[in-house]
């Protein structure tokens, strides 16, 4: 195991660091302190050989510029909340819109545009990173000063720990994720990649891609990733569903039979044998195919990121849960302490 840091440039008048993860398997995961990002993850393929499996930049100037979460923590709250406003104990709040009327991941200075501060840890073999961040009362608009910390924990099982946890001084709402976007392969796109999601039902949403509220069955649609499917497979069908988000970007509501973690999606690349396999104790699982690349970012080793050149499995509550009281409540309160865990396997065959 190991665990080192080295700089990487500087962001809001604070020095970024990029700390690296390293287990006894050689798998390894590079992180900034800006936005918390997941910048590198390296996984060995079917032959033992390593190759990088994110969606990253080279340098610190391109996560300032305008780009699509890539490997970023997200907060406030994760997904969108409609005309970026909620009603709580009786009070509107009006909060930062950033995708139209809405607000997308926390406001245009979400967590993943702000330096977190970094802890460097170790749990016994498993080199580990712990990020904290205090977000003041009225940030993007949100109520309550939120102390929030993120450990990463690369384990000797391969596995890859994310945990969340988050505590306010009023009550607000809360919904962190990370917004890595993944391509087994190491490179070109994800249409050929098999995904299976155990879920019953998923979150139909408007044109806005806001929820419509209600809950529909995956039976007989697209959205039917109980049995392993190639993602290629149904993304230009007709479905209403796939038409309004250009491709995948919904959240499926993970069957459950207990508490604790559940299998949320198992990703194959046929090609490498790469498999990731995603464990959460959050409700449901964002899968969001990359349909929004353009192919006018260059990303790591000068590879253009074009349509579904990543996918992102973003574990997390339902969007707009604070104006859907049907969905599972992301109100956190004084006193009580948010938290999520979300874990990554990593598995060749």
């Amino acid at each position: 195991m190991a665990l080192t840091h080295t700089a990487f440039g500087d962001a809001q008048g604070q020095p970024i660091e990029c700390y690296t993860l390293q287990n006894a398997q050689g798998i390894l995961a590079e992180i900034i302190t800006y936005g918390g990002a997941v910048r590198r993850l390296c996984t060995p393929d079917r032959y033992g050989q390593l190759g990088d499996i994110v969606l990253g930049f080279e340098q610190i100037e391109q996560y300032l510029n305008p780009q699509p979460y890539f490997g970023a923590l997200i907060g406030r709250y994760g997904n969108r909340i409609a005309n970026g406003t909620f009603m709580l104990n009786g009070q509107r709040y009006t909060l930062a819109q950033n995708n139209g009327a809405n607000n997308l991941h926390g406001g245009p200075i979400g967590f993943d545009r702000v330096v977190w501060q970094a802890e460097p840890r170790a749990q016994g073999d498993a080199p580990s990173l712990a990020l904290h961040y205090t977000s003041p009362h009225g940030d993007q608009g949100f109520p309550g000063t939120l102390l929030v910390t993120v450990v990463y924990t690369l384990a000797a099982d391969n596995t890859f720990h994310i945990d969340y946890t988050a505590t306010t001084d009023q009550d607000t709402v809360v919904n962190l994720t990370n917004h890595t976007y993944f391509n087994l392969a190491g490179g070109g796109d994800i249409l050929n990649h098999q995904l299976t999601l155990p879920a019953a039902c998923f979150v139909p949403v408007s044109s806005a891609l806001i929820p419509t509220g209600k809950l529909q069955p995956v039976a007989h649609t697209p959205m039917d990733f109980r049995s392993p499917q190639r993602i290629g497979e149904r993304i230009g069908s007709a479905d209403a569903q796939i038409h309004a988000a250009g491709g995948y970007d919904h959240t499926w509501v993970i069957d459950r039979t207990t508490e604790g973690l559940a299998l949320a999606a198992h990703l194959a690349d046929p090609h490498s044998g790469r498999v990731l396999a995603v464990y959460t104790t959050e409700p449901g699982v964002q899968f969001y195919s990359g349909n929004f690349l353009d192919g006018t970012l260059v990303g790591k080793y000068g590879v253009r990121y074009h349509s579904h050149a990543g996918l992102c499995l973003e574990t997390q509550h339902f969007p707009d849960s604070p104006n859907q009281p049907q969905f599972p409540s992301a109100v956190l309160g004084p006193g009580q302490t948010y938290r999520s865990r979300t874990v990554w396997h990593f598995l060749a065959e």
